[in-house]
C-alpha cells in the first residue's frame, strides 16, 4: 500500500483558532490547506482538488449541509471523501450528513487519536478507490482497444485474406504490404459455359449461382491456407505461400483444387437439374511473383503479378470441365504424391513457346 503521507487535506471552519488545531494536529504528516467558510471550500476543491476534506457544519451563508448537496452535485468533487467535523451531537445531524454523502463524522472537542484513526482510514479508503478507477479505466481502455481491433480485422478481411488481416491488426504485417518478391504457387478457377448461362439466365440467378459457388470455394481456400487475390465473376485466383509461408505449398494448391472439383460436382448436379450446364476448369502454376497491397485509399487489394500469374490463367483457360492443368516444372515439386496424366506440349494463348502439360487426377494415397 502506497504511503498516505503528503496526501492533501482541506480543513473548513468558520473558526481560526479550530482551523489552527486542525493544522496543528495534521500537519506533520498532511499537507494541510483551509478555508473559513464553504463557498471558499469549494473554490478550493475545484481549483486543486484534496484527497480528503474536514468540513465544520455551523457556517454563516454555506453551511456544511449546503456544501455537502454541491459536493455530490458536482461530478468534479464526488469522489472527494468528507469527514464531517462538528459541535452539533444531534443523531439527526449525523444522519443527514451521512445521508448528503458525508464519510464520517465527528464531533468537538476532537479526540487527536480518534482524528488520526478517522483521516488515515478515510484516506486508505480513497486510495483503494483511485486504485480500482485507474484499473477500471485501462481495463475499459484496452476493451475499446481489442473491440477496435476486432473492428479494424473484420474491414481488413474485406480486402485481405484472413490471414494478412490478422498479421496486419496484430502489428506484423505492414512490412508484407509493401512490394516484396517471393516464390508462390497460384492457381485460376473458371466456369466453363459461364457466358452461355449468363446470356440466358435472368440477373437473379446469376448471382444465386454465384453466391454458391463463392461460397463453397472460399471455404475450401481458406480451409488450405490459401490467399484470395480476387473474385472476378465466375473466375478466382489464389496463391499460397505468401503472406503466410507455408512448408510445401504447392501440395495446399493440389489439394484445394481436387477438394474443389469434389465438391463441385455436388454443386454441378444441383445446377443441371436446374438446366444450368456448367463445369470448373482450374489451372495451377508455380513460380517468382512480386506482391503487395495496390489501390487507394479506402480501398486495397493485395496483388501478385508475374509471369507464373499468367502462365496459371493460361493453364486455367486451356483446361476443360473437371480438369486440373500443371506445367512440369510445377509438378516436380509434388509428383511423388498425385497421379497425373501427360498432355504433351501445348502452345497456350499468349505464350510463344509451347508447355509440356499435365492433368492432375488425384493422389497416390487415395
Amino acid at each position: 500500500m502506497p504511503s498516505l503521507s503528503g496526501q492533501t487535506i482541506l480543513a473548513v471552519d468558520d473558526s481560526p483558532a479550530n482551523l489552527s488545531v486542525l493544522a496543528e494536529l495534521l500537519g506533520e504528516r498532511y499537507r494541510v490547506k483551509v478555508a473559513t467558510n464553504g463557498a471558499r471550500a469549494l473554490e478550493l476543491a475545484v481549483s486543486d482538488p484534496p484527497d480528503l476534506i474536514l468540513l465544520d457544519v455551523m457556517m454563516p451563508r454555506l453551511n456544511g449541509y449546503e456544501v455537502l448537496e454541491r459536493i455530490h452535485a458536482d461530478a468534479r468533487l464526488r469522489h472527494i471523501p468528507v469527514i464531517v467535523i462538528s459541535a452539533v451531537e444531534q443523531i439527526e445531524s449525523v444522519i443527514r450528513c451521512i445521508e448528503l454523502g458525508a464519510e464520517d463524522y465527528l464531533t468537538k472537542p476532537l479526540n487527536p487519536t480518534l482524528l488520526h484513526a478517522r483521516v488515515g482510514a478515510s484516506l486508505e479508503k480513497k486510495l483503494l478507490r483511485d486504485q480500482v478507477y485507474e484499473w477500471n479505466q485501462k481495463l475499459e481502455l484496452r476493451v475499446q482497444e481489442q473491440l477496435s481491433q476486432l473492428d479494424r480485422l473484420g474491414r481488413l478481411k474485406g480486402f485481405f485474406s484472413p490471414q494478412l488481416a490478422e498479421l496486419i491488426v496484430n502489428g506484423g504485417g505492414e512490412s508484407l504490404l509493401q512490394t516484396h518478391r517471393r516464390e508462390v504457387v497460384v492457381a485460376f478457377l473458371d466456369l466453363r459455359g459461364f457466358t452461355a448461362f449468363t446470356d440466358s439466365a435472368e440477373p437473379e440467378e446469376v448471382m444465386r449461382l454465384l453466391s454458391d459457388y463463392h461460397r463453397t470455394m472460399g471455404k475450401l481456400i481458406l480451409q488450405h491456407e490459401g490467399t484470395l487475390e480476387r473474385f472476378a465473376g465466375d473466375g478466382i485466383m489464389i496463391f499460397f505461400n505468401d503472406p503466410i509461408q507455408l512448408a510445401n505449398p504447392i501440395d495446399n494448391a493440389v489439394r484445394m483444387a481436387l477438394a474443389m472439383q469434389r465438391d463441385f460436382a455436388t454443386l454441378c448436379a444441383a445446377w443441371e437439374r436446374r438446366g444450368y450446364g456448367l463445369g470448373l476448369s482450374i489451372g495451377i502454376a508455380q513460380g517468382y511473383a512480386t506482391l503487395g497491397a495496390i489501390g487507394f485509399e479506402g480501398r486495397w487489394d493485395y496483388a501478385c503479378i508475374g509471369g507464373v500469374v499468367n502462365l496459371a490463367s493460361r493453364l486455367c483457360g486451356e483446361a476443360k470441365s473437371g480438369q486440373i492443368l500443371t506445367n512440369q516444372k510445377t509438378l516436380a515439386g509434388i509428383e511423388d504424391a498425385v497421379r497425373a496424366e501427360p498432355l504433351g506440349e501445348v502452345l497456350l494463348k499468349g505464350l510463344t513457346h509451347t508447355v509440356p502439360v499435365l492433368n492432375i487426377i488425384g493422389l497416390r494415397d487415395s
